[in-house]
């Protein structure tokens, strides 16, 4: 078996020169860097990557955590991650809580025993701050709050809310059902906090921020003199949980009770599905939004009207973050300004509009880099 001592003396150069070229580590002439490099190629050296990984204290892999993969959203954006991981020598290692027990505590461990250097956490989480903060060791949130400290990317989900709640008051819509996850996960910040600074708890078990993008949406809809309902359509993985909201929702529209729906990519293309089957007319009868973007929303049978997030610059920023998180050991966010979750907090004297805004302010400083989102016009809306 070929070693490096084979390649220091094909090559005509010591030891550690040849050790330096395969870690990356320290300076060598370009000239001795090419000898070094052609040795090992003449001789077919790989280098070891266990003992290379034991010098550098490196694995150059990212634990990807994120609820499932059989979602067009997540799919999508594991394949946008692991080009920027990619891009930057980083290798991805996934996990899908859904068809994984126990896959999140796992990842965890095995990035304090540093057999990973970093984990992109992106799917729903119940442990606490302390848990992510005690960690001390790269982790980067994707659209979720873990811990004051812990960098989060996401997308700028009150300006989907706008986007969506401009197109549909400007187009007449009069009763707007969502179709979403458990709302248990959307975490209204300013409830929990009063809820529980009663019996001493630290804060919030986890905040999802995409509750920016409804409480905008029914904000302004609500200014505009429409109803607006959301309508729990089971967790992320569920796809049957979908149809069949679709199918109560479509029902709904049918006698004239529902004019517009937003969901996701998938239950959008199942409401298009199951509106066509009713004898529906898209968009005259029934408006229907998407929101995420991804290829679901053109192949639904109508080229639906969808808010696309920019997966590749999602999947930079993340990136980015984790590569100063690793070279700077671990750099962490800014905390939250205390000043700015109390005034979130309080509450009393404000209206359920002053309270939901309150919220979205307080939840959108939770989240250090936003990446802008685009409304993408098809043939579901007028």
């Amino acid at each position: 078996m070929v070693g490096m001592r084979d390649v220091a003396r094909k090559a005509g150069v010591s030891l550690s020169t040849v050790s330096l070229v395969v870690n990356g580590t320290g300076y060598v002439s370009a000239e001795m860097r090419g000898r070094v490099e052609a040795a090992m190629r003449e001789l077919d050296y790989i280098p070891n990557e266990l003992a290379r990984n034991l010098y550098s204290g490196r694995t150059s892999l990212i634990g990807v955590i994120v609820p499932t993969i059989r979602h067009p959203f997540f799919s999508t954006l594991t394949a946008s991650l692991q080009r920027a991981f990619a891009a930057r020598g980083l290798r991805t290692m996934l996990c899908s809580t859904a068809d994984a027990e126990g896959g999140e505590v796992e990842y965890v461990d095995m990035l304090r025993r540093r057999m990973m250097d970093g984990i992109v956490m992106g799917a729903h989480t119940s442990h606490a701050p302390d848990y992510w903060t005690s960690i001390g060791r790269p982790v980067v949130a994707f659209d979720r709050y873990l811990g004051e400290g812990i960098s989060s990317v996401g997308s700028d989900h009150e300006q989907g809310g706008r986007l969506v709640a401009d197109l549909l008051v400007r187009t007449g819509a009069r009763h707007v059902v969502t179709l979403g996850g458990p709302r248990a996960q959307f975490h209204d910040l300013q409830r929990w906090m009063a809820d529980h600074a009663a019996i001493g708890d630290d804060g919030p078990a986890s905040t999802f921020p995409t509750v920016r993008y409804h409480l905008t949406l029914e904000r302004e809809l609500r200014a505009a003199g429409a109803v607006h309902e959301y309508l729990e359509a089971g967790e992320v993985h569920d796809m049957q949980a979908y149809a069949q909201a679709a199918r109560v929702v479509c029902a709904r529209a049918a006698e004239g009770t529902v004019d517009a729906i937003v969901s996701s990519d998938v239950g959008a293309a199942f409401c298009v599905q199951e509106a066509l089957r009713l004898g529906l007319r898209i968009p005259e009868d029934l408006q229907i939004v998407a929101y995420d973007g991804t290829y679901l929303a053109q192949a639904a049978g109508l080229r639906v009207t969808a808010v696309r997030q920019d997966f590749d610059a999602i999947a930079d920023a993340i990136a980015g973050r984790m590569n100063e998180a690793i070279a700077g050991g671990c750099v962490t966010a800014e905390p939250v300004d205390d000043g700015a979750m109390d005034d979130a907090a309080g509450g009393t004297g404000t209206d359920g509009a002053d309270a939901g805004t309150d919220v979205v302010a307080s939840v959108l400083r939770m989240i250090d880099d936003l990446v802008p989102v685009a409304l993408m016009p098809g043939e579901t809306t007028r």
